[in-house]
């Protein structure tokens, strides 16, 4: 007899708990925004609000005497952002042929498996994709890092202050200094200097922290390397168990990213390469409807087909609640 649905489903489910895991640990953008608590579940609803602070709310009066009058001169500073949900699915689907040339329960799970980590494998990769270049074909309603692949993106390549994108549905042309990311041009020949440059840049306008996180084109990593010679070094042991090479900056970890660089437009003439994100992921949050937190449903057999499916439903955005302590890398390939 063959493996019912219901056993079949929820033994999935197990193996599926487990590849998101690795999914978000293989990707050091989720990896370092869940790291920081900023995988953030909701309850449904049409949209993502993030509520942001982007001008003084009021005015700070000296006591010299206690004679003063305070200054009431108040302003509204409370701005809502507003994101669309991504919502997508994946099919994982067994034939009856196939459950007839492998038989056995064992047999039969193990191929569900290698389809569920296939499905995975792709969303990781559609995901990145949308996330560093803003160029998947399929998640185009995912938010992008790249604020020149789509006007709603998060960082442009201007000069601090003259970006235009909408983000959140909030103009940055409104915001010249709170709502804008920073930006160093290496001009093609990298140095402790231009990376020193952007880090003290994003550091100066962060509430908080410094940026935490660096996503490398691979041949900027290389010229990285070849500018610490003796000095680099391999950090945390996590991150050698992951298999991923990692340097760092100040702290801020390092990895080389596989859809980086990006041709972008030069705000002068001609184009420039994209080299590096500087991120702060205190201020990058991933918000997932939590019905829809890489939903598995259950086995079903398809009417008219003689195979049986479930699928992943994910209903999720990446948002940022603070534009001024990240910023870009350009031309940082040698």
């Amino acid at each position: 007899m063959a493996i019912s649905n219901d056993i079949l489903s929820s033994t999935l489910r197990i193996v599926k708990d487990q590849e998101v895991d690795n999914l978000f640990r293989s990707t050091p953008l989720l990896e370092h925004i869940r790291s920081k608590g900023g995988v953030e579940e909701v309850d449904g609803g049409s949209t993502v609000d993030r509520p942001l602070i982007l001008a003084e709310h009021s005015s700070i009066t000296q006591l010299s005497t206690g004679y003063e009058p305070v200054s009431l001169a108040v302003a509204d500073a409370m701005r809502n952002a507003s994101y669309n949900f991504c919502s997508f699915v994946a099919p994982i689907v067994i034939t009856k042929v196939e459950e007839l040339a492998n038989k056995g329960d064992r047999a039969i799970v193990k191929i569900a498996e290698a389809r569920l980590k296939s499905v995975m494998g792709m969303l990781k990769r559609e995901f990145e994709k949308q996330a560093i270049a803003g160029s998947s074909a399929v998640l185009t309603d995912m938010s992008t890092l790249n604020g020149e692949a789509l006007s709603t993106g998060f960082f442009e390549n201007q000069a601090f202050g003259s970006g235009t994108n909408t983000v959140g549905g909030i103009s940055k042309t409104s915001f010249p200094t709170a709502y804008q990311n920073q930006r160093t041009d290496a001009a093609t020949t990298l140095s402790i200097a231009d990376l020193t440059d952007l880090y003290i840049q994003c550091q100066i306008f962060s509430p908080t922290s410094a940026p935490n996180l660096i996503l490398s084109s691979p041949n900027m990593y290389k010229a990285y390397k070849q500018l610490l010679f003796a000095q680099e070094m391999y950090l945390k042991e996590t991150v050698l168990d992951g298999g991923r090479l990692a340097l760092a900056f100040n702290g801020a970890m390092m990895y080389v990213d596989p859809f980086l660089p990006v041709t972008v437009t030069d705000p002068v003439s001609g184009t420039d390469d994209l080299s590096a994100y500087f991120l702060n992921t205190d201020y990058l949050k991933l918000v997932i409807d939590k019905d829809a937190n890489f939903e598995l449903s259950d086995f079903e057999h398809v009417s008219g087909y003689a195979s049986r499916s479930a699928q992943i439903m994910t209903r999720a955005q990446l948002v940022v609640d603070h534009l001024a302590c990240q910023g870009i890398l350009v031309n940082g390939e040698t």
